[in-house]
């Protein structure tokens, strides 16, 4: 992917469908950065029938996400209520025209037709869901993310989490034990990345804002975010370019 095309992609404007049935909340985060490759989330919804105890592990995940949790009560014992909400929801959606790409959430050959659907009208379609996903609802989206890849990346960055953290000085443990940015920037830096492994620090600051507002690099001590990653050049790895009218920062990961 280029430059061009990676910036492009980051103004798209997504809607993410979750059937809560047929998904894992603690995968909630690693979704949500898979999106984001792709442009913004601006639509999070999450469908289930919340009267229900096996909705209850969604209720803290979406609050922090600001997610909005639609209700549909289950009519037939047995049988999955959301699909139908699910998808008027997202002809609905589609219709308004207020995003330009689509992510549905679950592991159920319910949504193939709604999927199919879409591209149809020009529309990005992602899917994400359990590699026991049925083939035709994996190939009527552009982009098919499996959870199971996604659980392994979840346990790699808690591992490098681990990590970073024992290497730290007690000082250090004492000052930044409920301030450590790794986590965030990680996952901000996975969102912008581009194929030659560098990420413009612009779009990854649009990232981190995505996966929490409130995110602000005075938290840390820095006034500035290039400062801040400045400071952690034995985890990132800077450059810049200059232009007729700005410097252009850009960061790598390092290994």
């Amino acid at each position: 992917m280029t430059e061009e095309q990676h910036t492009s992609l980051s103004r798209q404007k997504i809607a993410m469908l979750i059937d809560g049935d047929n998904a894992q909340p603690a995968l909630l985060t690693q979704m949500l950065v898979e999106a984001g490759r792709h442009g913004q989330v601006t639509v999070r919804r999450i469908y289930g029938d919340w009267t229900t105890s096996n909705m209850n592990s969604w209720k803290e995940t979406l609050n922090y996400h600001a997610f909005q949790p639609i209700q549909q009560f289950r009519y037939t014992i047995g049988k999955n209520a959301t699909d139908s909400a699910m998808i008027i929801d997202a002809m609905d959606i589609l219709h308004t025209g207020v995003v330009d790409a689509f992510c549905l959430i679950s592991s159920d050959s319910d949504y193939t037709r709604l999927a199919t659907r879409i591209r149809e009208t020009g529309i990005f379609v992602m899917g994400i869901g359990a590699k026991k996903t049925p083939k035709p609802f994996v190939n009527a989206c552009d982009v098919f993310v499996y959870t199971e890849n996604l659980i392994l990346e979840k346990k790699a960055a808690e591992a490098e989490s681990a990590r970073a953290h024992k290497t730290r000085t007690k000082k250090q443990d004492q000052d930044k034990e409920e301030a450590d940015p790794m986590p965030i920037l990680s996952q901000a830096f996975e969102m912008a990345v581009q194929q030659d492994g560098w990420a413009r620090l612009d779009v990854m600051g649009s990232a981190l804002y995505q996966l929490d507002p409130g995110f602000d690099p005075r938290s840390y001590g820095h006034r500035q975010l290039s400062r801040m990653m400045y400071k952690l050049k034995d985890r990132f790895e800077m450059r810049s370019q200059e232009t007729d009218s700005s410097t252009i920062f850009y960061v790598k990961k390092k290994e």
